[in-house]
């Protein structure tokens, strides 16, 4: 067994191959698969079809079970009829065949006979244990073996990038493009519907794999957002993940009354769930193979600073332009290193960063400067760039520039402007790692990439904290709204943030105008009172919120919120008033803590600038919760308005450590109640000496609220305390 690709070896390196529906009939996929087994795969092929003795001079069994010693059977390609192929699935299993690709369209993708063969299709797989790829596969290569267990139209050139897609002709037209270019791959997967193996699956196995220098992913989708940020998170402590991810959402598409529901849509806890990951999210295809040229072929930068080296002005200047789009910048050269190009230079020449060596430079100058660039401490990596001229050789600039960077072990990417001029030096870049592009600005992109995965690689996960809460008093409050009927809570759930510690102002939910009058006499100052029902969640859209109310006007407050109220929605359940301290707004910073629960990766929490501007300036950051306190500080520091929180204009700084604190117990608040499907605190007034969370709003699902019990034989926390 091949210890490189660990559980999944035996889909990638298999001795014996049986193609399940093979036939030599012409155009077919069974011939197309067998064909592309026998070109160049290093093990045994073994066609299956009851309908033939012999197939291209090799054996052909009537069934699985009737190969010869078919224990020893690896993988098992599947590519007959949608009616028979789950059955064929079962002959696997019983066989003893515990990889299986399905290549057989007609499932889950053609409406609900196809799902419900898929569901079936699954179950099989889950009784016998496969590594089960498809349905609705083109196939999986891997080129140290010669596997093309694809009907594709050829093999994938030898490499160290894995590949996965769920769609099989991005990877038709993705190898075809990449063949051109010289890129070369190690592991390729279709995935198909995912019936069974998905991407996450993938990215351990080639996390584990010493060969996969880089993995890279065309995804629609995440089938389990979670598991997926676990398996890309240990992957890319060595291995960069690059991903392209289709299928964005605007934003707040799928809202239901919150605004955190409005800015945190489906794909942003894509980006979200990938960042806490540690994938690099691309935008395109010609990012994905860029940024997997680099990766796979040239070191990290110690730093983030950039030469630039060129015989052209004008792509020079566009060169320093992208830098400055970038995490990049331009280096500032050492008094040694300005001497040497200083002589060494001409004096029409630019010795400055970006050297311009100018247009009649040989590549003897180039050398010369790019020598002198890289040896210089304060240079971490260098972009090389030549339009092309009657006085420079691009082959022998190829050598010099792989000659020099192998010489000081730092980062290069190469810009040799030109067509069929350029076709052998690229080769000769490729050979020694080196990545080439016509247009400056990728150069740049690919470089930067280089420092996004050191900030990864660098990054240290920490674990969430767990606070000390009372998770029942929590579970108390979500259970009686339930009760009530309402999976809609307002103020009157102003009690679930204090159990997790959030801080929130003294206040009381009053019946009548006598107990909202007595409510605000045990209050120092004036008061704040707001209608409460779960049937009127924007309470200051139709005047149910009065701020400043003296004690005196306390009873007649009372009855003009509930008579506005009544005017506005009749038949809405009204639970009272809520008389709460006056929290002084103008003191501090009014910011927003939300979550909203994504179908695929769980709790979307959301941190912005808050009041009423926060769907009109939507100045957020979100991450996937559980949250650690590295993160929250992320979020907090990642506005744009955090200059606010810091003190700009005279103001006092917010008291930042009490925001992240309370985002954390937010997102630990989330974790232990999955019915909670959208919360909203807005405002949280942050001020110099801490936080208040002054309004609350979210949305409960009362059959997930009874499947959040506690296990009867699990102790609270309270009796854990000695």
């Amino acid at each position: 067994m091949d210890e490189n690709t660990g559980a999944l070896s035996g889909l990638f390196a298999p001795e014996r191959v049986a193609v399940v529906g093979a036939t030599d009939s012409e155009g077919s996929v069974g011939r197309a698969i067998v064909e592309n087994l026998r070109a160049d795969f290093a093990g045994e092929t073994v066609p299956v079809n009851p309908n033939y003795d012999e197939l291209f001079g090799l054996d052909c069994y009537p069934a699985v079970g009737a190969i010869p010693d078919v224990e020893s059977v690896d993988l098992g390609v599947v590519v007959v009829p949608p009616g028979i192929a789950v059955e064929a699935v079962r002959e696997c299993g019983e066989a003893g065949v515990r990889n299986v690709v399905v290549i057989t369209a007609g499932f889950g993708e053609t409406g609900s006979e196809g799902a419900s063969r898929e569901r079936e299709l699954t179950e099989v797989a889950e009784a016998y244990e496969l590594n089960l790829v498809g349905p609705n596969s083109l196939g999986v290569m891997s080129t140290p073996t010669g596997l093309n267990a694809t009907f594709g139209p050829e093999n994938a050139l030898a490499g160290s990038i894995s590949f996965m897609s769920q769609s099989g002709a991005f990877i038709t037209a993705a190898l075809d493009w990449a063949t051109d270019e010289g890129i070369g791959f190690k592991d390729v997967v279709s995935l198909g519907n995912k019936a069974v193996l998905d991407e996450t699956d993938f990215v351990r196995a080639w996390g584990d794999d010493p060969e996969t220098d880089v993995i890279l992913g065309y995804l629609e989708g995440v089938e389990d957002g979670g598991a997926f940020i676990d398996a890309a998170r240990e992957a890319a402590d060595d291995t960069p993940v690059v991903l392209v991810k289709s299928g964005r959402t605007e934003a707040g598409a799928q809202a239901v009354s919150s605004h955190t529901g409005t800015l945190a849509g489906s794909d942003e806890a894509y980006e979200a769930g990938l960042e806490q990951a540690g994938v690099l999210r691309v935008e395109n295809v010609q990012e994905l193979f860029d940024f997997a040229q680099i990766l796979s072929g040239q070191p990290l930068p110690e730093g983030d600073d950039v030469a630039i080296v060129t015989n052209a002005g004008g792509p020079g200047v566009m060169t320093t332009d992208a830098v400055g789009d970038s995490r990049l910048s331009l280096a500032s050269f050492s008094e040694e290193t300005m001497a040497g190009l200083s002589e060494s230079m001409p004096e029409e020449a630019n010795i400055y960063n970006p050297i311009d060596a100018i247009g009649d430079a040989d590549v003897e100058r180039f050398e010369t400067a790019l020598d002198l660039a890289l040896g210089d401490e304060n240079v971490d990596a260098a972009v090389v760039l030549s339009a092309p001229t009657a006085v420079i050789d691009f082959d022998d600039l190829a050598a010099s520039i792989v000659d020099r960077q192998a010489h000081h072990g730092k980062p290069v990417a190469a810009v040799l402007m030109g067509g069929e001029r350029t076709e052998s030096a690229k080769g000769t870049l490729r050979e020694g790692g080196i990545p080439n592009y016509f247009d400056p600005a990728r150069a740049v992109r690919s470089l930067d990439a280089l420092v996004r995965y050191r900030e990864v690689s660098e990054r240290a996960y920490e674990d969430p904290e767990t606070f000390d809460v009372d998770r029942e008093r929590a579970r108390e409050i979500l259970g009686r709204a339930v009760e009530r009927g309402d999976n809609r809570l307002g103020v009157e759930a102003m009690g679930l943030l204090d159990a997790y510690g959030i801080p929130t102002p003294e206040g009381t939910i009053a019946e009548t105008p006598d107990e909202a009058l007595a409510a605000a006499e045990r209050v120092d100052g004036d008061v704040v009172m707001k209608i409460v029902s779960p049937d009127i969640l924007h309470k200051s859209d139709i005047g149910g919120v009065k701020v400043g109310v003296a004690d005196g006007d306390v009873e007649d407050a009372f009855e003009d919120l509930v008579t506005r109220a009544r005017n506005y929605q009749p038949d809405a359940e009204i639970l009272g008033v809520q008389v709460q301290e006056l929290v002084d707004v103008d003191a501090g910073t009014e910011t927003i803590l939300g979550m909203n629960r994504d179908p695929q990766f769980g709790p979307l929490v959301l941190f912005g600038l808050g009041g009423i501007f926060v769907e009109v300036l939507e100045d957020t950051e979100t991450r996937v919760a559980p949250v650690s306190e590295r993160e929250a500080t992320e979020m907090v520091e990642g506005i744009r308005s955090a200059p606010l929180l810091r003190g700009a204009r005279g103001r006092e700084a917010a008291d930042r450590e009490a925001i992240v604190e309370s985002l954390q117990r937010l997102s630990q608040l989330v974790t232990d109640f999955p019915a909670i499907l959208e919360l909203d605190v807005n405002p949280l007034v942050a001020g110099p000496e801490g936080v208040q969370a002054v309004d609350v709003r979210l949305t409960v699902d009362a059959d997930e609220l009874d499947a959040d019990e506690p296990d009867a034989d699990e102790p609270d926390a309270e009796e854990l305390e000695p």
